[in-house]
């Protein structure tokens, strides 16, 4: 069952919504009316890697093999004889103030 409570109704009342989640339900925040956030019970760590598997199936996402190219963060970052990105990145701050 979806419950839709306004900001100041759920900072109000935190701990009665919270059992209302921890039952299934879902609320619907909103600020002025408008929708801002959604508070759902937390899915076990199952469906979440379900969903990713079957948004990969669907070609959206490409799961990672879950380990980083060894020596990845040994590396040497590429140097930038010019400053060309430290000047535009200057530049920038400087049309900014």
């Amino acid at each position: 069952m979806r419950r839709t409570a306004a900001v100041a109704e759920l900072k109000a009342q935190l701990s009665r919504f919270l059992r209302r989640v921890k039952a299934g339900d879902e609320v619907l925040v909103t600020d002025r009316g408008v929708p801002v956030a959604r508070i759902v019970p937390v899915g076990s760590r199952t469906e979440a890697v379900e969903a990713l598997r079957d948004l990969e199936r669907q070609g959206l996402v490409k799961l990672g093999s879950g380990r980083l190219p060894a020596g990845l963060l040994r590396g040497r970052r590429p140097r930038d004889p010019s400053a060309s990105v430290r000047r535009a990145v200057s530049e920038d701050r400087d049309e900014s103030a």
